[in-house]
């Protein structure tokens, strides 16, 4: 009988995969906590949480357990003039952890489809009340989704060339790395003044895709600053920072203005199930709420607030919010920082980066891209050692699920430790 691989590359076409030179996927039977363990019994270390989806672990039983118990009950209903009480409970327990001003949750399928939906609240909501402004503003190697909204807002780069004749324009300001955070914010402040500016959008504190690309707290603080003097939304892309990611529950936690929508997805259900959401201050939510039916939101999902995925995301609210998942938070978050000191001076090492339980390691190369040499070499490299490990070009990084153990964490530096060595022996 073929294996599930072997059928996988007769049907399958992956995401972000050359499919030529990687024809054939590593076949997972079974998630256990940090593992994912494949059809022969090799057993991963899931150091990426998946793509940054998990928070507490692969088949979690709690999460399990509640999702069983709503299939039983209500599977999916219509979202459009019904409601449930899985889709009013999560709101109601989003928004008391918010950051505050956030009034009102809009539901959708993931992180690309929550940007999306902030995009068109956003230029919506000046049209509504009839305001001319038209014009977005994005933080330039930006990464926010491949829907076409979301990656407009999105720095162009290989993920978007083939469709750059179909997105509209958005001004791009520079990423505030620390000699260019001045510059960025009087950009920023320079496009504002003109009050044609919609809405601002940013990865707080910390991009993804773009490689790990971090950012202080002060700077963010004073974007949103300007743009509440200025008169312009602000969208938080909270789709990777949210859920304890940057050590507060939420990246906009860290300052003290609050934007005007915020954009959730992947740790949400605790990496279970697929589910975005967009939340919004009363006043984004005021401007279509009119007997005209032509400034209501034109906008809906078939699987809008699946009740059983919504179950899946109060589960993993009940396991995020306890003090031992805090504590591990705190841990990791510690152990990285100790890590980050032992190679530091490594000749190898360009740059580490860390904020909260995220940590990256720049590597020094010829080809510093997303497309660097160094990159299959690498991702093979940690696949032999038995880590998920998926590095952004030439940078490497961990974002582990938070039940992963001091001893994981410790083999997963090990091995790191052991790469440098071997990229020595190479040179």
């Amino acid at each position: 009988m073929p294996t599930i691989k072997e059928r996988d590359k007769q049907v399958i076409w992956h995401p972000y995969t050359p499919m030529k030179a990687w024809p054939e996927a590593i076949a997972i039977a079974k998630g256990e906590g940090v593992y994912l363990i494949d059809e022969d019994g090799n057993r991963y270390i899931d150091a990426i949480s998946s793509w940054w989806v998990n928070l507490h672990g692969h088949s979690h039983p709690y999460i399990a357990q509640k999702v069983s118990e709503q299939l039983s009950v209500l599977e999916h209903c219509i979202f459009a003039g019904f409601t449930h009480e899985p889709a009013v409970r999560l709101a109601e327990r989003l928004l008391e952890i918010l950051p505050n001003g956030m009034k009102k949750i809009f539901y959708s399928d993931n992180g690309s489809t929550a940007v999306e939906v902030a995009i068109k609240m956003s230029l919506q909501y000046w049209n509504n009340k009839g305001i001319k402004k038209k014009k977005l503003v994005a933080l330039q190697n930006a990464y926010h989704g491949d829907t076409f909204g979301a990656m407009a807002v999105s720095g162009r780069s290989i993920f978007t060339e083939a469709f750059s004749d179909f997105l509209f324009d958005v001004a791009f300001i520079p990423f505030p790395s620390g000699e260019h955070a001045e510059q960025s914010i009087a950009v920023l402040e320079g496009l504002l003044q003109k009050g044609d500016v919609a809405a601002f959008i940013a990865e707080p504190l910390v991009q993804g895709s773009s490689g790990m690309n971090m950012y202080s707290a002060d700077t963010l603080e004073q974007y949103f600053r300007l743009c509440k003097k200025y008169d312009t939304l602000i969208i938080a892309d909270e789709v990777m920072t949210g859920f304890g990611r940057t050590g507060t529950l939420f990246a906009c936690d860290q300052i003290n203005t609050s934007p005007d929508i915020v954009c959730l997805s992947k740790g949400l259900t605790g990496g279970s199930m697929p589910l975005g959401v967009t939340a919004t201050s009363q006043a984004v939510f005021d401007a279509f709420y009119d007997d005209d039916k032509m400034k209501m939101l034109y906008h809906g999902h078939s699987f809008t607030a699946n009740p059983t995925i919504c179950t899946a995301a109060l589960a993993s609210l009940d396991l995020l919010l306890q003090q031992s998942c805090e504590d591990s938070r705190k841990r990791i978050i510690h152990a990285h920082a100790a890590f980050a000191t032992s190679i530091i001076a490594d000749p190898l090492v360009a740059a580490i980066r860390q904020t909260g339980t995220i940590i990256a390691i720049e590597l020094k190369t010829d080809t510093p891209s997303y497309h660097s040499n160094m990159r299959d070499f690498l991702y093979q490299f940690f696949l032999d050692k038995k880590i998920v490990m998926r590095p952004l070009g030439n940078i490497i990084y961990i974002l582990p699920p938070y039940c992963i153990t001091n001893y994981e964490l410790n083999y997963v530096y090990s091995c790191i430790k052991e790469l440098l060595e071997e990229l020595k022996n190479q040179n």
